[in-house]
């Protein structure tokens, strides 16, 4: 078994899909237009056949609440690993990303976490080498 989707909600479906692509660097997987809304999927670009983000919106009345309790609480509402935090930090910052948390040191892992502008702290994870 593997994961083969995650999500995460957004406010506005077209601004995720530019931010995420654009700002990120994901590449589109799907943009299937359903009613009012679409089926949109992003893919890192170092593994596009593997694990599909879905910019799925946040209309559902429960989630936009949960949303804001993850945010005022500092939770960030998905990760995604990297290789080298710091220098995503620069890269990211260069682009105009909001970071609420600074490369932090945590022992075994270095984190960041910023705002994706669309409702949601991401957190940014490198692991450690061990000697």
């Amino acid at each position: 078994m593997r994961i083969h989707l995650a999500g995460v909600f957004v406010d506005d479906q077209q601004k995720a899909l530019r931010f995420y692509t654009e700002t990120l660097g994901f590449q589109l997987k799907h943009n299937i237009p359903l009613g009012d809304d679409a089926w949109i999927t992003v893919v890192s670009e170092e593994a596009p056949e593997g694990t599909e983000l879905l910019l799925e919106p946040d209309d559902h009345p429960a989630v936009r609440p949960f949303k804001r309790a993850l945010v005022e609480d500092g939770i960030p509402s998905t990760s995604f690993a990297v290789d080298d935090v710091e220098a995503e930090h620069e890269r990211l910052m260069a682009r105009g990303v909001r970071f609420v948390q600074p490369p932090t040191d945590l022992g075994t892992v270095i984190v960041a976490v910023f705002d994706d502008s669309c409702g949601n702290l991401i957190q940014i994870v490198a692991e450690k080498r061990q000697p």
